[in-house]
């Protein structure tokens, strides 16, 4: 994009103030969304970014993300290095005016960044505000650069500590333990994001360090997001060949990758200025429309539109659809600081154009190649047909058309469905203690007493009508795939607890692949966690003792000094209902004490991926994947 790359000329006159930095420590759910886990990666993503823009803007080549043994993270760009001279408005430091003033950043001011990821401005500071410590090195002007912060503060001036003929920074940060609620980062999600920049900035290479673990990997792909489709692809069969866009007008760089596959599932990201839009946006919405017009417009001139059906609708062009749509434009307008979805309307146009003039002349070239994809999306609109007569017919035999809940549904008491929650459990016993032991005032129990459904091999109709699928659907209320309503939804948690063995994990993965692939907004918006129930109780005298996976019963002993020399009872839970209705609470439902495990998508390709070989039809696939990480398995029921 020819206004990317921007003035090597980058000191104080270009970082612009607006706000100071006080409500963060105070709300930081408004900056960074929560203080959960999502919360803590969030600080990275942040950081990370800035990096990201430098790219973007032509500076940088090389981004690196280290997490060490203590839970702190340094990240490093060989960009141009945040100015360290005077700002005229703070009269403080540039580095310092980055670090402690909110909205204070270069992608504000156009001379610096013609393309950034940032909307607020105010990821560096909020990072220094929510963390128990942090150091910013800069190399620049052959000199190297540090500041050090304390929970936002900083503990001097900005310092010369040594001479450099490199450009960069680094950026070492301590998150906050009193601010969020977890302290140790997970290294597949971290994973995920490297991958997914080094797609999409084709040329830098990102690479990533886990001093816990020793791994290390380095990520760079020329080929961009086409490398990208053919990975998320992967083994399916392919209907038709690869599209690519790339269109560049004066505002807007659209570049688009996508592939029909034979499968009834979907996979669309969505991208801006290389920030992940979970809920889409103006851009998606784009590409669809030239899709579906393009495709009713030569479908009619064929002739080839049944009166039946009628004009196709986007379900039906998205039905077996795998695309990664990304934008980069000067002043993206986002919902929210968490950028989820893209709000500029002028977007939309262009891309819709860009996408439209393609396909149209693809298509009068390639008329076979239509002629595939339409059987495709017809037989798409011929299975949405059947599917709503299926539900029609679901609604008027179940009582839920009467308003009336599952029989077998224990509901709250409380109405409205902030802070309450709903347990999906297996069986009459875990049903019985579940029910007896909750807090019924906020917390639900739907039991699922006959066999979940393999929704990832079902067709749609086979799903509607399955008994148990329907007490879900009913229960909690927001429908599924392009019905799925946020506003129907009846609880703000719905949480699986299933026995802590390998029937109790087959059936949460059963349940996880049908929220993912027809109830996804579910896991994207946060609502979707998983139990931990605990595998042991340990006794020695009058000590008792609950432990969790993934510990051992050896590693259990040693972390709370059980000593095996003197009597001890260790009781192996196999089942929830196994527990009295007081140990199930304690232990996996009292919001003081309990483990809850929010279910996220971070790294959709993989998510994608490992449903379709732990559920799909390939039996080869699943063989040569449980032979790969068996290994890994510290503790097998048989």
């Amino acid at each position: 994009m020819a206004d990317i790359t921007t003035d090597t000329n980058y000191d104080a006159s270009q970082i612009k103030v607006l706000e100071w930095l006080e409500p963060v420590r105070q709300r930081p759910g408004m900056y960074i969304g929560s203080t959960d886990i999502v919360g803590l990666h969030h600080m990275i993503q942040e950081i990370v970014d800035n990096g990201v823009d430098e790219a973007l803007a032509g500076h940088c080549d090389a981004i690196t993300l280290i997490l060490h043994e203590d839970n702190s993270v340094t990240v490093h760009d060989n960009g141009r290095g945040i100015p360290v001279d005077k700002h005229p408005k703070t009269g403080k430091s540039a580095l310092e005016t980055v670090f402690t003033v909110l909205h204070a950043w270069g992608k504000f001011e156009k001379s610096a960044y013609k393309i950034s990821g940032g909307l607020h401005g105010v990821g560096s500071s909020v990072v220094n505000a929510l963390s128990d410590r942090l150091e910013a090195t800069i190399h620049k002007n052959g000199k190297i650069y540090r500041q050090r912060y304390e929970k936002g503060v900083p503990c001097g001036d900005v310092e010369v500590i040594g001479e450099s003929d490199k450009n960069g920074t680094s950026v070492s940060f301590k998150a906050d333990n009193t601010v969020f609620e977890v302290e140790e980062y997970i290294e597949a999600t971290e994973i995920a994001r490297m991958r997914r920049g080094a797609y999409l900035t084709p040329g830098v290479t990102f690479t990533i360090i886990n001093e816990k673990t020793g791994f290390k990997k380095r990520f760079c792909y020329e080929g961009g997001i086409k490398t990208w489709l053919n990975a998320v692809v992967w083994e399916q069969e392919r209907i038709a060949s690869m599209h690519y866009v790339n269109v560049e007008w004066k505002d807007c760089l659209t570049e688009i990758a996508f592939q029909f596959v034979n499968s009834a599932n979907d996979n669309i990201q969505s991208f801006v200025n290389n920030i992940p839009t979970v809920d889409g946006g103006t851009h998606v919405l784009g590409f669809k429309s030239a899709l579906l017009t393009k495709v009713n417009e030569m479908a009619k001139e064929k002739g080839k539109i049944h009166k039946k059906i009628g004009e196709f609708q986007y379900s039906d062009i998205t039905d077996g659809l795998y695309a990664i749509v990304t934008v980069k434009i000067p002043e993206p307008q986002f919902q929210g600081q968490t950028k989820g979805k893209l709000g500029n309307s002028y977007v939309r146009r262009q891309v819709e154009k860009a996408c439209y003039e393609y396909l149209t002349n693809y298509f009068e070239e390639n008329e076979e190649e239509f002629d595939r994809i339409f059987e495709k999306i017809e037989l798409a609109a011929r299975a949405r047909m059947a599917a709503r007569i299926a539900k029609e017919t679901v609604m008027r035999k179940n009582v839920l058309a009467g308003g009336v809940l599952p029989g077998k549904l224990s509901d709250c008491r409380r109405k409205g469905k902030q802070d309450t929650e709903l347990y999906i459990v297996e069986g009459d016993s875990a049903w019985w203690s579940a029910k007896q032991g909750r807090d019924s005032e906020f917390q639900a129990i739907l039991p699922l007493r006959g066999k979940v459904l393999n929704t990832e091999q079902a067709h749609i109709q086979k799903i509607l009508a399955n008994k148990e699928v329907k007490s879900l659907l009913t229960a909690i209320g927001c429908g599924l795939k392009d019905s799925y309503d946020e506003e129907a939804l009846r609880y703000d948690r719905i949480i699986i607890m299933t026995d802590a063995d390998v029937d109790g994990a087959h059936i949460r993965t059963l349940l996880l692949t049908f929220f993912y692939r027809y109830m996804k907004p579910l896991i994207e918006h946060g609502h979707l966690y998983v139990a931990c129930p605990p595998l042991y109780k340990l006794t020695q005298g009058k000590k008792e003792i609950y432990t969790y996976p993934p510990m051992d019963l050896d590693q259990a002993l040693k972390a709370h000094n059980i000593n095996t020399e003197q009597k001890f009872d260790a009781q192996r839970f196999k089942g929830l209902g196994e527990m009295n209705a007081e140990q199930l609470w304690d232990t996996t439902m009292d919001p003081e004490n309990r483990k809850l495990n929010k279910v996220t998508i971070d790294d959709a390709e993989e998510a994608d991926r490992l449903f379709r070989i732990l559920m799909g039809e390939d039996v080869s696939l699943r063989k040569h994947f449980i032979l790969t990480h068996a290994k890994d398995v510290k503790e097998l029921d048989v």
